[in-house]
């Protein structure tokens, strides 16, 4: 039985931004379709850690989804898009 650790994907936003949320939707969405294979952690961009993460990774702009930590996408993508993102892994 194959029991690999999930992969994170980590979605920066702030509280003010409506793509933001739009993103969230989306990703609160399909997820469960991928069952237990990622894990999502949500870091919010004008935190503290968000802001050191942010300046560290050049992420400039919100929303921005890192997988296995590297930047997938800096934008709201199409669903799509998305799901064809996710099935690469």
């Amino acid at each position: 039985m194959d029991k690999r650790l999930p992969i994170t994907i980590e979605l920066f936003y702030t509280l003010t931004c409506p793509n933001c949320k739009i993103l969230q939707r989306m990703l609160d969405e399909i997820l469960p379709l991928f069952e237990d294979k990622f894990v999502l952690k949500r870091t919010m961009a004008n935190g503290p850690l968000g802001m050191i993460k942010t300046m560290r990774l050049g992420i400039h702009a919100v929303p921005a989804l890192l997988i296995n930590n590297e930047i997938a996408f800096k934008q709201v993508p199409a669903k799509q898009e998305l799901i064809n993102k996710l099935n690469k892994y």
